[in-house]
Formats: C-alpha cells, sequence, structure tokens
C-alpha cells in the first residue's frame, strides 16, 4: 500500500484517510453483528447448533462471501451518486460525503440493535447516500432531486422493496409443500427440552446457516468495498483511480472497446438542427478517441502519469455514462448487434476503473466476519422468540433460511443490493402465518416500521452530515 507515494496525498488529505478507512471497518464490523444475528437465530433456536459454534461459523462463512463474492453489488452502490459527484471524489466534499454516508449507517444501525430491532444495514446506507446526494444539489444551487441518479435508485428500491414479500410468500408456500411431502410431527412442531433434530434435518439446517451467512458476506461486504473505493479515489487519487495491476493484455482491451465504440458512433451524422443531439455525439466520439490516445504505446498504468489517471478514469465514467444515454435515447438508430456491442465495450471499459484491490476485500471480509461474533445475541432473540406465537419449529427455521440463502444469492448475481434482515425476517413471518401458528403483531409492526422509517431518517441524516462536514473540512 503505497498511499505515501502518492505526490498529491498530502498530511491532510492522509489523516482523512486513515479516519474515513477506520470508520467504514466500523460499519461493516457493526454490520456483522447487526445482520448475520439474523442467520444464527434457525440454528440457535431449533437446538442445531450451540450459540458460540453458531456464531464463530456464521462469521468465517461470511468472511468467504466478502472474498469470493465479486464486485457488482458494490458499483451499484457507488453508481446511486450521479455522474457529476463521482468525478468530485478527490475535493474536500468528496471527503464529506463519504464520511457522512458512513456516520448516518452507523448511528442508525446501532440504535436499532440497541432495542433489538432487525433493521437493514442496506436500507441505512443507501438512505445515507440519497441524502447526501440530494443535499449536495441543493448546496449547490441545483433543482431538488437533481444530486441522485433515480434511474438506478429505481433498479435498487425496486430490489428492496420486493425481495422482502418474495421471502414472506415464496417462504409460506414452500412450508405449505413440506408440510404436505413430510408430514413427519417431529419436523413440525417446537424443539422439546432442548432436543436437537433428526440429523437429516439438522444437516439442511447447518446448510441453510451457511449458505444465508455466505450470501450476506457476498452482498453486504460488497457495500462496504464500494464505500472504501470512494474513499481510496477521494483521498489517493494518483493510486487508486485506475487499476494499476491492469495486465497489458487489459489495456489492449480497454483501447479496443474504446475504439470499437467510436467507429460505431462514426456512422451517425444527425441533422445540424438536432444541436443538443449533435453536441453529445461529438463531446462522446472525442472523449473515446481521448480514451485511445492515453493508451496508446502503453502496456501498464503506471506509464500515465500520475496526475494523468483521474483525467483517464473521469474521461471512462463520462464516456460509459454518454453511451448509455445516447443508447436509451432512442434517437439514434443503432441495430441490435451494435447495441450488444456498446454494452459489452462499456463493460470492458469499465474494469480499468471498477475494480477492488485484494487487501480491501480481505479488511472488509475480516471486519464482517469478527463483527458477526459480537453482540448478536439482542436480533437473535427477536427472530427466534418475537416473530412468531410459538417457538420456531425446525421446518421453519430450514424453510425460512433456504428462501432467504437463495434470494440473496440471485440478487448477487444480479449485482442488486437487498436486506438480509427483512428477507429472513419475512421468510419466518411467512412461515408462521403458513403453519398458522400466529403472528406477534406488535414484532411484526415494529419491523415493518423500522422498514419504512430508514430510508428516510437515513435520508436525513446523511444529509445534515454531509452539510455540517462540507462546512468544517
Amino acid at each position: 500500500m503505497e498511499f505515501l507515494g502518492d505526490p498529491g496525498i498530502g498530511f491532510s488529505n492522509l489523516v482523512f484517510l486513515l479516519i474515513a478507512l477506520f470508520i467504514a471497518m466500523g460499519f461493516e464490523f457493526v454490520n456483522g453483528f447487526h445482520d448475520t444475528a439474523n442467520a444464527v437465530a434457525t440454528v440457535i433456536y431449533t437446538n442445531t447448533m450451540k450459540p458460540w459454534p453458531a456464531v464463530m461459523w456464521s462469521g468465517f462463512c461470511n468472511f468467504l462471501g466478502v472474498y469470493l463474492g465479486g464486485i457488482a453489488v458494490a458499483y451499484s452502490i457507488v453508481h446511486l451518486l450521479p455522474v457529476e459527484l463521482l468525478l468530485q471524489t478527490n475535493t474536500r466534499e468528496g471527503m464529506a460525503m463519504v464520511l457522512a454516508l458512513l456516520l448516518a449507517a452507523i448511528s442508525w444501525n446501532l440504535g436499532t440493535w440497541y432495542l433489538g430491532i432487525p433493521c437493514s444495514s442496506s436500507h441505512t446506507l443507501i438512505g445515507a447516500i440519497l441524502g447526501v446526494g440530494l443535499a449536495n444539489g441543493i448546496l449547490h444551487g441545483r433543482p431538488f432531486g437533481t444530486g441522485v441518479n433515480w434511474e438506478k435508485t429505481r433498479d435498487v428500491g425496486l430490489s428492496l422493496l420486493f425481495s422482502p414479500l418474495f421471502g414472506f410468500f415464496v417462504a409460506a408456500g414452500l412450508l405449505l409443500l413440506v408440510i404436505k411431502l413430510f408430514p413427519n410431527p417431529i419436523l413440525h412442531t417446537p424443539p422439546i427440552n432442548g432436543k436437537p433434530p433428526p440429523w437429516p434435518m439438522r444437516l439442511i439446517l447447518f446448510g441453510t446457516c451457511s449458505g444465508v451467512s455466505f450470501a450476506h458476506g457476498s452482498n453486504d461486504g460488497q457495500k462496504g468495498m464500494g464505500l472504501i473505493m470512494l474513499i481510496l479515489i477521494g483521498s489517493a487519487t494518483s493510486l487508486f483511480a485506475v487499476n494499476l495491476e491492469s495486465k497489458p493484455a487489459d489495456l489492449d482491451s480497454f483501447r479496443n472497446s474504446a475504439n470499437s465504440m467510436d467507429q460505431i458512433l462514426t456512422r451517425f451524422d444527425p441533422p445540424s438542427s438536432k444541436v443538443l443531439l449533435v453536441s453529445q455525439l461529438t463531446a462522446t466520439r472525442e472523449t473515446l478517441v481521448g480514451i485511445s490516445s492515453m493508451l496508446e504505446g502503453r502496456t501498464s498504468f503506471r506509464e500515465i502519469v500520475a496526475e494523468d489517471r483521474k483525467l483517464f478514469r473521469e474521461k471512462v465514467i463520462t464516456a460509459n455514462h454518454a453511451v448509455k444515454h445516447l443508447v436509451e435515447s432512442l434517437e439514434l438508430d443503432f441495430t441490435p448487434e451494435e447495441i450488444k456491442t456498446l454494452s459489452k465495450n462499456r463493460k470492458t471499459l469499465a474494469k480499468s476503473t471498477e475494480y477492488v484491490p485484494w487487501w480491501v476485500i480481505l479488511m472488509v471480509a475480516l471486519a464482517l466476519g469478527i463483527g458477526t461474533t459480537v453482540g448478536w445475541k439482542r436480533i437473535v432473540v427477536t427472530v427466534g422468540e418475537k416473530i412468531g406465537k410459538s417457538h420456531l419449529t425446525f421446518a421453519q427455521g430450514a424453510t425460512a433460511e433456504m428462501i432467504t440463502a437463495g434470494t440473496i444469492s440471485m440478487a448477487v448475481l444480479w449485482g442488486a443490493p437487498v436486506s438480509t434482515t427483512h428477507i429472513l425476517s419475512s421468510g419466518v413471518a411467512g412461515t408462521m402465518a403458513a403453519s398458522k401458528a400466529g403472528l406477534q403483531l406488535n414484532t411484526v409492526r415494529t419491523i415493518a416500521l423500522a422498514w419504512v422509517l430508514t430510508l428516510p431518517v437515513s435520508m436525513i441524516k446523511g444529509g445534515a452530515f454531509f452539510a455540517f462536514l462540507r462546512a468544517i473540512l
């Protein structure tokens, strides 16, 4: 890690970097014991595993999930912010932005954990991001709402809205199917005197706990990665604006992708009356040509002057955004094959700036894994005892976790951030409803209220923290 090798880092930026990294690790640590408690609740309350072995195993699975889960979700979170703000991450404003996100998310997570309320770290973080974006737009005198990438927000919002509903109804349906296919009373009655489930069910519960923990790590861990990359790019721009570990073949691919997109755009010559379209097309082609020019004859990003790496990053983000806009505007008659080629080349080019160093992944994995082993009991008690009117059965626990692990895994493949907390809580509630065990309405109401309030409260907190930090930094 060459932080001091960055000629532009400065002492103040170095201090900010260390503070921000510490707080980011704190966010993942809190996320560990706040969210992952959901994964161990079912195996603890069905006597499948003793509490401490369950918690330690869940922490290990979270670690693996972060390390092996990829980075698609990380940059889905980052791109909730508009392009203009992403290009400002090396300013004091960028520093205030990242600190505000982290402080807003951690404070809400700690508050709900203290009260034993299952609450989504995903909702918290996304709300803080939206609050910061809106506050940034307002403080710059722009129309309300221009500080947020609403297209990405819509996609993320839909995944957060429908995943708990999916968890409730699918878990309920699956449990009814299990009751019909496996009517053994042992599976559908609460454990007696601490007796563990039959071995086949015990293995299933162990597997579903492992799956939920791994899926949680692979989804939630990436959110921390995205924030840390914003911190690193904002504080040590020349070292992290582009992936310095890219191989010569990678640079060839980046250059070829830029050239390919430029060649597709060359066939269009819109009439001069469409002034805005002509301007967008010209600017996009100039940006793509600039990217190709900066890579010409180079085999490594290290060969680009340190101060110019930020410029390269800006060109890539701007070009990708502009090409996407040109395709979606429908003003140019791209063929299906051209649209497919543009999409492929955009993804290839984005790899030059959308990456996460191995040591960042390791830091997040350790923070999330270790955090799992601390403070888990408050949330476990709520999930295990207070959602339904009766004790969790073996079949209910396995069903709820199976649906949770599957839903989160699909979300990771699609690059969509979802809430482990709300999917599992909804799954448990669905199984209780399906088995006619009944729900404790006070608890369900509290969880639902937290689900509704988390987004607006986090937005307000994120915006307020941003305005304050922007004024003092």
